[in-house]
């Protein structure tokens, strides 16, 4: 008796294991769960904790709380100028309402299916308004933000709400490329060579003005020697008049010596001169001089 009580006892006891494991569930505190009956929501567990439900007649579905990635496939855009890229984007959603994700599209793989033709399709109207351009510069930040907006008025009825929607590359088809880099190249070698023509139109600008600044610098500095040199020879020929006035045969005599100087300043010099030139007259006052004569 006591061992069918125990036999008893035991499966019982089974058996409310079973039953409060399956009725206890615990949600983490980065999910957020909803309890189904028969495949039906009955409610939305957001609180972190131990919860219960219902054994064997309900389940739960978790879902997460942090932010999802989403990646589109790659899209070819025609741009407002008539070039063509693939863009690569990508984006970042969280799951807002878990009751309406689950009637909408219940899965990730879901969102990819609904949310990722509606982000590419956003990308073409968006980038088809604009420039290679616009593209790769600053508006690319305004444009992504539009895109954005549009996107969020349809994941809205997802139960989603998008974070972000940015292009992670955008590449020319490699046909195009090659033309886009060709003419990239052209203009550049086109730039360059303005560049060039512009500098060396500037170089001879300045060089002109430069010669002609040297030029005025020039006549200005030889005005000024002509104007030292007129009063240097003014006070030359002063002080040459005081001493002619002074000493008359002084300042001849030394005029005559500065005329020799100069006459036989050369190491052979040959002149031919009468005797009785005036030339000589400082050298006809010089009498000859007596020899010594020796001792005997």
């Amino acid at each position: 008796m006591d061992r069918r009580v125990f036999l008893i006892g035991g499966v019982l006891a089974v058996v409310a294991g079973i039953v409060l494991s399956s009725a206890a569930f615990t949600v983490h505190q980065t999910r957020q769960a909803i309890v189904l009956q028969l495949g039906k929501p009955k409610r939305v567990v957001s609180e972190p904790g131990l919860h219960w439900k219902l054994p064997f007649v309900q389940n739960v579905l978790f879902y997460e709380k942090r932010v999802l990635n989403l990646d589109p496939p790659v899209e070819s855009i025609l741009l407002a100028d008539q070039k063509r890229i693939l863009v690569d984007a990508f984006a970042r959603y969280r799951i807002r309402d878990p009751l309406e994700f689950f009637k909408t599209v219940r899965t990730e793989g879901g969102v990819r299916q609904r949310l990722g033709p509606i982000i590419n399709a956003s990308l073409r109207g968006g980038l088809g308004n604009t420039t290679l351009a616009s593209v790769l510069s600053e508006e690319r930040v305004e444009i992504m933000q539009e895109i954005k907006r549009n996107v969020n008025a349809e994941a809205g009825r997802f139960g989603i709400e998008l974070l972000d929607v940015r292009i992670r590359r955008a590449d020319f088809p490699e046909q195009i490329s090659q033309d886009v880099y060709a003419r990239m190249r052209s203009e550049r070698e086109r730039e360059a060579a303005e560049f060039r023509a512009q500098g060396f139109e500037q170089a001879q600008r300045i060089r002109a003005a430069a010669d002609r600044e040297a030029t005025v610098i020039r006549a200005e500095a030889e005005r000024e020697a002509e104007i030292e040199r007129g009063r240097g020879e003014a006070v030359r020929t002063r002080i040459l008049n005081d001493a002619y006035g002074r000493d008359p045969d002084f300042f001849n005599f030394y005029r005559s010596m500065q005329a020799y100087e100069k006459a036989l300043s050369g190491e052979s010099t040959y002149m031919v001169l009468s005797p009785d030139s005036e030339f000589f007259d400082f050298f006809s006052q010089i009498g000859p001089r007596p020899l010594k004569q020796s001792v005997q």
